[in-house]
């Protein structure tokens, strides 16, 4: 019955922020740089801190210097999604809400560099998930694996979180994915939710790896992970300014290039994560050995894949 209430509540908030969107004008005009032809609501992602903060309010006030951070973090995201502001204002704010999801994780108990690693990775993530949000279901069905992933470790292998928060979480994707994943989404995700998922799924995978002393667990973030570091260093190699938009990803590519449909790019991107997971599970004694084979392989697959068909990019 919980899950059922959940559900139907997280559905009237997104068709009630639908409502706001539209009076407000918050919305996603095309431009040279999108995947897009259609101006369609922006920032149905918040969905994703709607459920964090149920879960939170159920729970007794569960994870409450984590929930601070999170409503940080997605205030000034969804500020962004309807105005443009300032990058430095922005990071202040990111810094802000890292540091109280490493106080919630107790990293202040751990020698200071501890938390110098930490910032560095969750800022990249949190970029990289930024910078991956760019067309139908990309986010919601990648979030989605992550999660049903966490809820299986959670679940066969160890305890690391109340579960009901992850499929609260699950639920909220649902919601989601049910306006966004298709042909013509009625949402996008919009700086507030992948921003936010980002920071949600950030500290799931941060506490199961301080629960279980194993960073391998960073697989769950493997095909995003090697797509932007290795994107990142392809613009380097073409001298452009990393800071700025562009349609360089893998992903992108194929969407903008090939013309294969976003909502099948999704299920490929969906597919590799799923299917790097279940191998991972299947062999648990290899851990590191087969976090390494995996991102060479995937890396394997990207620089043959932008060989053959990155040429189509630069034509345009």
């Amino acid at each position: 019955m919980y899950y059922i209430i959940i559900l139907a509540l997280l559905f009237i908030a997104e068709l009630l922020y639908f409502k706001i969107a539209n009076r407000f004008d918050i919305i996603d005009k095309p431009n040279e740089r999108s995947s897009h032809h259609r101006i369609t609501l922006r920032g149905g992602g918040i969905i994703f801190y709607l459920g964090a903060f149920a879960y939170f309010f159920v729970s007794g006030w569960a994870f409450p210097w984590f929930m601070l951070g999170l409503t940080l973090i997605t205030f000034i995201s969804f500020v962004d999604d309807v105005r443009p502001i300032s990058q430095k204002l922005r990071l202040v704010f990111h810094f802000l809400a890292m540091g109280l999801m490493f106080w919630q994780w107790g990293l202040t108990d751990l020698p200071w560099w501890y938390m110098v690693v930490a910032l560095i990775f969750c800022t990249g993530i949190i970029n990289a998930y930024n910078f991956m949000d760019g067309i139908n279901g990309i986010t919601g069905g990648y979030s989605f694996v992550i999660l049903a992933g966490l809820a299986y470790i959670n679940e066969c292998v160890v305890v690391f979180v109340d579960v009901k928060f992850i499929y609260t979480l699950i639920i909220a994707v649902f919601v989601f994915n049910f306006f966004n994943f298709r042909k013509r989404a009625k949402c996008f995700a919009g700086d507030v939710g992948s921003v936010s998922i980002a920071f949600i799924l950030l500290f799931l995978i941060g506490k199961l790896v301080l629960v279980t002393n194993d960073l391998s667990y960073i697989i769950l973030l493997a095909v995003y992970g090697v797509d932007s570091i290795l994107t990142i260093i392809h613009r380097i190699m073409l001298h452009e300014n990393i800071g700025l938009p562009h349609r360089k990803h893998l992903y992108q590519i194929m969407a903008n290039e090939l013309k294969i449909p976003h909502v099948l790019v999704s299920v490929i991107y969906m597919l590799m994560q799923s299917v790097i997971l279940i191998g991972y599970f299947a062999m648990p004694q290899l851990g590191y050995l087969f976090l390494f084979v995996t991102i060479c392989s995937l890396s394997l697959v990207y620089v043959l894949f932008m060989k053959k068909y990155f040429c189509l990019h630069l034509k345009k």
